[in-house]
């Protein structure tokens, strides 16, 4: 009983305030009154049946209180809901006693809790004061509602409160070590149910090896005269054909059966697993829910008013996420109170309202959850931050010059900075926003805040949605699979072998304006070298700004979503790895620890045992095939200028629209790109002329193609920069492969 009383009590009293927060804004609000009275009255008989008298009494008063302000008898002021407010702690106090700790709380805070009841009765008019409801003919439901709770009120009996048959049913209390186990189970079989893949694609082929025993057999028979053997032989040839005929239609009703069981299971397993993980998944209002107080009191303090608006209450965030982001947005909200908003006066004088508005969003953006805290108070004055950089020597007067505005902002997010002369019980101790930072990088997110000077400033961080689900990219080192997490790598890229170059003895290779250090993931993980023949070298990039490295590995598995799988305690913390997760097959793969890999990586940099690329990696294979790039929004296009390019000999490759072919020449190295002209995102028009407008693509060769072959839109397509333009009714002949060599020449290069 006590664990469903301390329930109901977190319930009841997140309803009490968030109701009077409302009620201060609107006291006339006969809704929140009604609302504040049941909740008032809900948490008095829970406490009544757990025999918490103490609870009863604060919960009695209060509801005296928004009764009487319900019959027009007590206007509330914000006096009033400072008092009522502290009864809600007292209720959140009481709440957290017990049989055996309750005697022991009377004697310490039971005259202050009475001090608190006298000064409540002061103020509210007695019941058999109030002035009956000013009603003609049959009471409302809300009236009504009220003289039943009245009446109630009034037994002295206990009183169970109401609760909902399908409420009830709805909720059920569970330990996270018991939903951890059951996630990880669920994980499991998702796992096991992709084993019957292969193992279809296998039978499959034993499938084709028994079609083909079958066909050499019948090309035996063909071969031999059968009408010159014996009797028996030719039985026994014949009772051997109906014996594959029969063992085929066997196997392939099997094989049928085993893809219908595949199907079911992968969907069932995967059904499962996400209705699993739906249970770790909690509203993002359950874990805001004593800000809107928290700053309202923290701003009456200091003589400001500020509003704390919540978006995107119903956002499900990860239970474990949720938790972590409790104390780095505390310190947000109250630098946000301290530092960003004005005081009434300064605000009325800028031209806004007197009332601060700072605003708190959840949402779901491109498969992460992005948390938002944006004030509208005065901003931050940039020449402030760099005065403060330099006074505490963070960075010399000639570099803090150079610093842009965003890398300016960065410094905020260093221990101990803070730009406040004098500390205060609220801030001043720089201590906070780092909080904040390490909060984000610890689950593998980031952090990012822009300021406009009188407008206000704006904090967002890019979180995973779930700890337990990580998006990754697998690459094989040294002939093992590694996952390193998307979120945390900058890009990827397959760098030519002749674009990497020596400065100051070290491998580098330029990426747009910045010179990136190349390094071997052998080295890191000190495993052997394994030369594999590529034409260019898959390169992980990973760091931030000026610490940005190129990790060279054995090339790209693809990207995958894994189920994360902690490591053993006993193992302690291991170099550059922070857990493991299975791979559809069953084969475990690690999950790379990214930041402490680059720790790792700038260790290795200043002892100076960082060793250059092996020359087998880069040299390069002594003919190199080129390759092509088929741009075009239609599957069936697309497929068949791949497959007439790599019947000639040529590498293709392709993308579904402009954009997709924008990314993907900025990334890799290709001798031609054949594009169509409409598509979704961008057109060949401004895919062909952004090409040639770029200092490192203006080079590369650009071929339309298109159903429209009016001259104009030739015209159109050659003044964008196109170097050839061509009809699709030419696909049936040889005319495309003709303009390829053309332009650049036969396949080996």
């Amino acid at each position: 009983m006590q664990e469903l009383f301390r329930v109901e009590a977190e319930n009841q009293t997140a309803l009490l305030t968030s109701g009077l927060l409302e009620l201060e804004r609107a006291p006339a609000s006969a809704e929140q009154l009604e609302q504040l009275m049941r909740a008032a009255h809900s948490f008095k008989g829970a406490a009544r049946i757990v025999d918490l008298a103490p609870g009863v009494q604060v919960a009695h008063a209060m509801e005296d209180c928004f009764v009487a302000a319900q019959h027009g008898a007590l206007e509330l002021s914000r006096q009033h809901i400072d008092a009522l407010l502290r009864g809600v702690d007292w209720l959140v106090e009481i709440a957290r006693q017990d049989e055996s700790t309750l005697a022991a709380w009377l004697e310490q805070r039971g005259a202050a809790m009475e001090t608190w009841l006298q000064f409540i009765r002061e103020f509210t008019p007695p019941r058999s004061s109030l002035p009956l409801p000013q009603s003609t003919g049959a009471p409302a439901p809300r009236e009504k509602a009220v003289e039943t709770a009245l009446a109630t009120s009034e037994e002295s009996a206990p009183v169970k409160p109401a609760i909902k048959t399908e409420e009830a049913d709805r909720f059920l209390r569970l330990t996270a070590e018991n939903l951890n186990r059951l996630l990880a189970l669920a994980g499991e079989s998702l796992v096991e149910s992709r084993w019957l893949r292969p193992f279809s694609e296998s039978m499959q082929r034993l499938k084709r090896m028994q079609a083909e025993m079958e066909h050499t057999l019948d090309n035996l028979r063909q071969s031999t005269d059968v009408e010159k053997l014996p009797d028996t032989a030719r039985t026994r040839l014949g009772e051997l054909f109906k014996q594959f005929a029969d063992t085929r239609a066997f196997l392939n009703d099997r094989l049928q059966e085993l893809d219908l069981y595949d199907r079911r299971s992968a969907n069932l397993s995967n059904r499962l697993y996400l209705e699993v993980l739906r249970t770790r998944m909690r509203p993002f209002g359950d874990g805001v829910h004593r800000f809107p107080r928290m700053v309202r009191d923290l701003a009456r303090s200091l003589g400001k008013q500020v509003r704390l608006e919540i978006v995107g209450e119903n956002t499900q965030v990860d239970r474990d996420i949720l938790d972590r982001l409790e104390a780095p947005l505390a310190h947000l909200l109250r630098n946000a109170v301290d530092h960003g908003c004005e005081f009434p006066d300064e605000r009325i004088q800028a031209g806004k309202p007197p009332e601060a508005v700072i605003r708190l969003e959840a949402r779901h953006t491109a498969g992460m959850l992005q948390v938002v805290v944006s004030d509208d108070g005065a901003g931050l004055d940039t020449n402030r931050v760099r005065d403060v950089v330099t006074q505490k020597k963070l960075a010399t007067p000639a570099i803090v010059d150079k610093l842009s505005d965003s890398e300016l902002l960065q410094f905020l997010f260093l221990p101990g900075f803070s730009l406040k002369d004098t500390v205060t019980e609220i801030s001043g101790r720089g201590v906070g926003l780092d909080v904040v930072q390490n909060m984000a990088k610890s689950v593998r997110g980031n952090v990012r805040v822009s300021a406009q000077p009188g407008r206000g400033m704006r904090f967002q961080m890019q979180l995973p949605l779930t700890l337990s689900v990580l998006r990754t990219l697998l690459v094989e080192i040294g002939g093992e699979p590694y996952a390193f997490p998307l979120a945390q790598i900058s890009s990827t890229l397959k760098l030519p072998r002749d674009r990497v170059e020596m400065l100051e003895g070290r491998h580098h290779f330029r990426a747009g304006d910045q010179h990136i250090g190349l390094l071997s993931a052998h080295q890191v993980f000190e495993c052997p070298e394994i030369k594999v023949p590529q034409l260019e070298l898959p390169i992980v990039v990973l760091g931030e700004r000026n610490q940005r490295y190129g990790l060279l590995v054995d090339r790209f598995l693809g990207e995958r979503e894994l189920v994360v799988q902690p490591l053993d305690p006993r193992l302690g913390k291991i170099k550059d790895i922070s857990a493991a997760a299975l791979m559809e097959d069953g084969a475990p793969v690690l999950i790379v620890d990214v930041d402490d890999m680059i720790l790792s990586i700038e260790k290795l940099i200043s002892t100076g045992v960082l060793a250059n690329v092996g020359r087998a990696a880069l040299d390069a294979p002594a003919a190199r095939r080129k390759r092509v790039l088929a741009v075009d929004d239609s599957l069936t296009v697309r497929e068949l200028e791949r497959k007439l390019l790599e019947s000639a000999g040529y590498i293709a490759d392709v993308a579904v629209d402009g954009m997709d072919g924008w990314n993907a020449v900025r990334t890799g190295h290709y001798d031609l790109v054949i594009t169509d002209v409409d598509m979704p995102r961008m057109d060949g028009i401004e895919l062909a002329t952004l090409i040639k407008k770029d200092a490192q693509l203006k080079s590369l060769p650009v071929m339309i193609v298109s159903y429209k072959d009016r001259e104009a839109d030739r015209l159109r397509g050659l003044e964008a920069g196109a170097d050839y333009y061509l009809t699709k009714g030419s696909f049936h002949d040889e005319t495309l492969l003709h303009a390829v060599v053309d332009l650049i020449g036969e396949p080996d290069a």
